[in-house]
């Protein structure tokens, strides 16, 4: 498999350094990546990245995953209007054996294979060199003016920052281009991989191997991604979409994906999944056909919920999923734990209840109207409950005179009434 032509019509390519095609075609090559260490989960604006990593190893070369200890600590003025808080190292280390697990799911690290990937840490090299030897060997190859003219050192300068650039975050592409030289060095490798708003920090790098080596080093970078109305892609109003399923859950992060748009859909398959061509255009043909039917997005979220959590998860998401609109999914309800629960019913009106009042049983219309507000009144309780137009825990109930009690209770704690078809009502046992 040629990793271009296959980054090239999955979209994946933003620019290619002349000479790297060709370099991919003579021998097994070391290529890395570069991950910030910010958080202890990766997030969904990194899978493009990790991705690319993945289909370089699938196609026989041998990736790098650089954590960004060191330039962790200073920040990266790309594509940022702030100076980011710096990690202290304890915070660096822990986050870094979270990404790696993370990582492993889809990257080989364990096997004898030679293309096997390698996770190394910026800090590991750069922690004990001075600042003087830093400014004699690194320094004094890349000019000012060079540093000068990179777009993300512009932007910040004419006045996307309130408080202009700091000198900490205008030596962040030296630090870069010296990784890119220690791991040229150390490591034979000779590409590297990262979103277009890198490319500047890239091209220091293989230019200070020039300069110093006279070697030849190569980049790729890949677009960053956007919705298709020029969004951010990855933002929901809750903050990023993690691959932690205690930042998000499987089923949030299912519903993410079900729920992109059609124009999204498909550029999002060729990005995010390992489906070839002929099933995306299969994919495509189908949902033109039918589009009420959104296979490309239920296509999307399998995969991914698949690939990035489990097979049980994304059944797990698909069936809470369903929830929602099916007539018959009380034992679905019960089977739900308590985050995914919360997160099905997030945003529905939600009412208190006194456990000790629920123990004891409360008569159906009290409970309705009185110990809690999904009825306006027991003769609207009373009404709505003999048109069979009430439900508790997704349960039809038509007996005025039922009793609701703690037996009701999901998971100890919850119950979920219904009045009519759309509208829900989270009740709180305390």
């Amino acid at each position: 498999m040629n990793f271009i032509e296959e980054l090239t019509w999955r979209g994946m390519i933003h620019n290619v350094m002349p000479g790297t095609e060709e370099q991919l075609k003579k021998e097994v090559t070391t290529a890395y990546l570069g991950i910030d260490p910010t958080a202890d989960s990766l997030h969904i604006g990194h899978l493009c990245g990790v991705m690319m990593l993945r289909h370089f190893q699938r196609c026989g070369h041998k990736p790098l995953a650089l954590i960004g200890g060191a330039t962790g600590m200073i920040g990266d003025p790309s594509g940022k209007s702030a100076e980011r808080n710096l990690l202290d190292e304890d915070t660096l280390r822990h986050n870094q054996n979270a990404i790696k697990k993370q990582l492993a799911k889809f990257l080989d690290f364990e096997s004898d294979a030679p293309n096997r990937a390698e996770m190394v840490n910026n800090y590991d090299w750069t922690k004990d060199i001075t600042f003087l030897d830093f400014a004699r060997e690194i320094g004094k190859h890349i000019t000012v003016n060079y540093m000068m003219a990179k777009e993300s050192v512009q932007k910040r300068l004419n006045g996307e920052a309130r408080d202009g650039l700091s000198f900490t975050e205008f030596t962040y592409q030296l630090l870069q281009g010296f990784d890119f030289f220690h791991l040229y060095q150390e490591k034979n490798c000779k590409l590297q991989l990262g979103g277009s708003d890198q490319w500047g920090n890239i091209t220091t790098g293989t230019e200070l191997i020039r300069r110093k080596l006279g070697g030849e080093a190569f980049a790729i970078t890949c677009p960053l991604i956007t919705k298709a109305d020029g969004g951010k892609f990855g933002k929901t109003e809750s903050g990023n979409v993690w691959l932690d399923p205690a930042r998000t859950s499987p089923y949030k992060f299912y519903q993410f994906w079900l729920n992109v748009s059609d124009a999204d859909a498909e550029k999002y398959l060729k990005i995010f999944t390992f489906l070839t061509k002929e099933e995306i255009e299969a994919l495509a043909k189908e949902h033109a056909e039918n589009p009420g039917a959104r296979p490309m997005q239920k296509r999307l979220a399998k995969e991914l919920t698949c690939m990035v959590h489990s097979e049980a998860d994304y059944e797990a998401a698909l069936q809470a999923s369903q929830i929602l609109f099916s007539n018959q999914a009380t034992e679905a309800l019960h089977n739900l734990d308590e985050a995914t629960l919360l997160d099905v019913f997030e945003g529905v009106p939600t009412f208190e209840i006194s456990r000790n009042d629920l123990e004891a049983g409360i008569p159906l219309l009290d409970f309705l109207a009185v110990n809690t507000g999904v009825m306006s009144s027991k003769g609207e309780a009373r009404k709505m409950t003999q048109a069979n137009a009430v439900s508790i825990n997704k349960s039809k109930i038509n007996d005025i005179d039922a009793v609701i009690d703690a037996s009701y209770l999901l998971n100890d704690k919850y119950i979920i009434a219904q009045k009519g078809k759309k509208n829900y009502f989270l009740i709180i046992a305390k």
